[in-house]
């Protein structure tokens, strides 16, 4: 399992408008990074993407090329519409930091990742 463990509930949060926890974003964002970087096995955050979005994680495979692990700061969140969340996170890799950009969308009660990108 990857450096840091999820929290085992969804990302779940309150009636529509409700603020989401930016501490479970972030920690969301540490485990892509993770499995982006070759530390974590995808199927860890399975659960946390729509089917698409995950093929697209494993069709990724090791995106981010790093020695040490890396460390997603703090994330900037935006709501452009009802139901969908868009963060960006900087991830410090050592010599070289990495950006990764997520689309969370209302499903019910959960949230899952729909799109992701990173560079």
């Amino acid at each position: 399992m990857g450096s840091l463990a999820l929290d085992t509930r969804h990302l779940v949060w309150g009636p529509p408008g409700s603020a989401p926890d930016e501490r479970a974003l972030r920690l969301l964002g540490q485990a892509l990074a993770e499995v982006l970087t070759g530390r974590r096995p995808p199927e860890t955050v399975a659960d946390r993407l729509t089917d698409q979005a995950y093929r697209e994680l494993l069709r990724a495979g090791r995106m981010l090329d790093t020695r040490r692990p890396p460390f997603a700061a703090v994330p900037r969140v935006t709501e452009p519409a009802d139901g969908v969340v868009e963060m960006c996170v900087l991830l410090h890799c050592g010599e070289r930091s990495h950006v990764l950009a997520v689309r969370l969308e209302r499903r019910g009660v959960q949230w899952l990742v729909t799109d992701f990108e990173t560079a």
